[in-house]
């Protein structure tokens, strides 16, 4: 009786992912996610890759070499305009538009699709809107396997439950004060008063030049655990000063080798 082959093994499904990035504003927030970002690609573990710029400040599209025609900041003015001054066609026509308009402000690549937020102009609350974008943004990212969030500097976002739960949030500090204080304060928001559900919380010190054993030291006396710690880096200024992508870098530079070290270990490794 000949001898039956065993049935080729199907390839398991991309783990689902949503990993957000915060700390204090100059910390190289952008710069660790593009790196970050790049490790992902290179891991080849990363599935379908959605990066989502929440910073209005809108640095990561040049630092992974994107160029964005529209935000979603735009999007909302222009729900907002339509909702005030629109025919009543127009306002009826809102919801079903609405799709639309987020799938035009995606930018998709090879490897990757990038949604920036923007800034907005029109000043209110407009919570009906904000909660609309955010249905928008949800319903979107179930068609990506990783989502990473370069998020606003400081604590406001977290603040106001932009999103509601993360696997991992990484706060990027630098060797200061401030920006350990804004890392403490960031896990009391999280782990004391529940503002958002998180998975996994470390801390990310970078642009180090020394003193990493002191480092470890005042992040243990804050209760957080550290991730890893990303050197000082001369080649990342030298990319940003003459605008050329930061997932360029060669990946034997010391920023992009550690940032790869914590991906593997924290996030892929998840």
């Amino acid at each position: 009786m000949p001898r039956r082959r065993p049935l080729a093994e199907k390839a398991a499904p991309p783990k689902k992912r949503l990993v957000a990035v915060s700390g204090k504003g100059g910390t190289g927030k952008t710069a660790f996610t593009a790196m970050m970002t790049r490790a992902l690609l290179d891991g080849g573990r990363a599935g379908r890759l959605l990066l989502i710029d929440a910073d209005p400040a809108l640095g990561l599209p040049g630092a992974v070499g994107v160029r964005v025609k529209r935000t979603m900041g735009q999007v909302r003015e222009e729900i907002i305009k339509t909702a005030r001054s629109g025919s009543q066609e127009e306002k009826a026509q809102l919801g079903e538009m609405l799709d639309y308009m987020v799938l035009e402000a995606l930018v998709e690549t090879d490897s990757f699709a990038l949604l920036a937020m923007g800034r907005t102009e029109t000043l209110g609350c407009f919570c009906p809107v904000n909660d609309l974008l955010r249905g928008a943004i949800e319903t979107l990212s179930r068609s990506f396997d990783s989502i990473i969030i370069d998020g606003e500097a400081g604590v406001e976002q977290i603040n106001r439950q932009v999103v509601r739960h993360l696997d991992v949030l990484i706060v990027v500090s630098d060797a200061t004060t401030r920006g350990l204080q804004t890392a403490a304060l960031i896990k009391k928001m999280v782990r004391d008063d529940g503002v958002i559900r998180c998975d996994k919380l470390g801390l990310v010190f970078n642009r180090v030049q020394g003193n990493e054993d002191l480092l470890r030291r005042s992040a243990g006396e804050i209760g957080i655990e550290v991730l890893g710690v990303v050197p000082q880096d001369e080649a990342i200024g030298q990319f940003d000063l003459i605008g050329r992508p930061i997932t360029e870098l060669p990946a034997a530079s010391p920023g992009p080798a550690a940032v790869r070290a914590i991906v593997e270990g924290h996030i892929l490794g998840q």
